[in-house]
């Protein structure tokens, strides 16, 4: 909602709100500024892996709103205000997103030397999202913006007791941007106007270069029932837009196309592997190949003499129903129920992974250096093939799962390990070349796809 006055890197667009009550270089003091203090007062702090800390607390005097404090040794503080509500998504994206220090755009994050595109795209290899630097970006400093001539006298600096949110970007912001300068030249040890990070330019930032709800459903390439629908919270699941809000969300080409990635590692799998059933619905490839083999038999059973049954139970399309029904239960129950139906899952999950990391194991014992790993064994593979097309939503979490083993047990890059295991579905997994290929673009993990 605004810029503290003694952020080192303020936020366009943001108001600059007097911080001057703040213990900015004590982050115990400010946790304990708001912690305990009253009903719905709430203070934290915690330190930054590579140094550094995170400190924040509601403010007691206005207490829809937060303080959120980041310090970095190197690059100096961000001193924002925020919707006391809003605390907890910037605590965890401060702790826990790579390393990000700013956030412009929608999530473009800055690491202290280079911008890097929203963190959309999981990497099960590496338990965290992909890293995707801009291209042909230019960091813009609080100097730059500065060059143009500025009216300090129409800027003000607001304070905490009676500030409330704005509505809308400041209009006139560099005349603010300039107050702010100027108040920081008084004191002592302030970072140089060129070492205060304000925003960043690069050609997938231009406005007319975005998309909106319709561009993004046409790049993820799926009809536009399945997408997430913003009628009933779908905006949750949607990257945060570059640009509007609701109905009038807009994004960059790149950040629709990393969604889009992720989208397809999620659910991709379940759209490659499923077919239509003789219900004409579409469900998982591997229950509808079941249903069909046991309608047959079922219908057989009902409708021939068979040993001393010279009669059978059914006929015509009461026994065709009866068989498809019956046949239904039972092939569902291969597929459904978790671990208490007729196969415990995530045992089976369990034993997969285990059983390729035990062929990689081998593999690292005797390879002395060499390139390729060598494939896996074809019955592994049917079997891998059966899970995927009976829980497809699993794929991902299990081809993850197998490259971040082999990278942490057996010092195995998640790229080898993702070409064996294309090369052994594209051979024994009986799928058909194009659709194992496809199945490996999306499910594998990004790092396990790069050549």
């Amino acid at each position: 909602m605004a810029n503290g006055t003694r952020t080192d890197h303020p936020s366009p667009g943001l108001p600059f709100v007097n911080d001057g009550r703040l213990p900015l270089d004590n982050p115990d003091a400010i946790e304990r500024t708001g912690r305990k203090q009253g009903d719905g007062l709430w203070g934290r702090t915690d330190p930054l892996q590579g140094g550094g800390w995170v400190a924040f607390t509601t403010e007691p005097k206005n207490p829809d709103f937060a303080w959120a404090v980041h310090y970095h040794p190197v690059h100096g503080r961000t001193v924002l205000l925020i919707h006391d509500d809003d605390l907890g998504g910037l605590h965890h994206a401060w702790m826990y997103e790579p390393k990000g220090i700013l956030y412009r755009h929608g999530g473009y994050w800055w690491d202290g030397e280079r911008w890097n595109r929203p963190a959309l795209v999981w990497d099960g290899a590496y338990e965290r999202c992909d890293k995707r630097p801009v291209e042909r970006q230019v960091t813009i400093t609080a100097a730059d913006v500065l060059r143009s001539p500025c009216q300090t006298q129409n800027a003000s600096i607001a304070t905490i007791a009676s500030f409330t949110a704005p509505e809308a970007p400041v209009a006139n912001w560099q005349d603010h941007l300039a107050l702010w300068a100027q108040r920081r030249s008084c004191g002592s040890g302030s970072r140089p106007l060129e070492a205060c990070v304000v925003d960043l330019h690069a050609p997938e930032l231009e406005a007319d270069t975005f998309v909106d709800m319709a561009g993004l459903t046409k790049i993820t390439a799926v009809p536009a029932d399945d997408m997430p629908d913003l009628r009933y919270g779908g905006a949750k699941e949607l990257p945060e837009p570059q640009e509007g809000t609701g109905q009038a969300m807009r994004w960059s080409l790149p950040v629709a196309r990393d969604w889009a990635e992720n989208f397809h590692q999620k659910n991709g799998p379940r759209i490659l592997l499923s077919a239509t059933t003789s219900y004409n619905t579409t469900q998982p490839a591997g229950l509808t190949d079941s249903h069909n083999r046991l309608r047959s038999n079922f219908l057989a059973d009902l409708t021939k003499p068979s040993g001393t049954r010279r009669k059978p139970f059914l006929k015509g399309e009461d026994a065709r129903q009866a068989a498809d029904d019956l046949a239904w239960t039972a092939a569902s129950s291969l597929m459904y129920g978790s671990d208490s139906g007729l196969v415990p899952h995530s045992a089976l999950h369990e034993v997969l992974v285990d059983a390729v990391l035990g062929h990689l194991a081998e593999d690292a014992q005797r390879e002395h250096g060499a390139k390729d790993l060598t494939w896996l064994p074809k019955s592994t593979v049917t079997m891998l093939v059966w899970f995927f097309r009976h829980q497809p939503d699993r794929t991902a979490g299990i081809l993850g799962e197998i490259c971040l083993e082999a990278r942490t047990r057996f010092d195995i890059g998640p790229e080898r390990v993702g070409e064996m295991l294309r090369r052994s579905f594209l051979n024994d997994s009986g799928l058909g070349r194009s659709t194992a290929d496809s199945l490996m673009n999306m499910a594998l993990p990004p790092s396990a796809r790069r050549q």
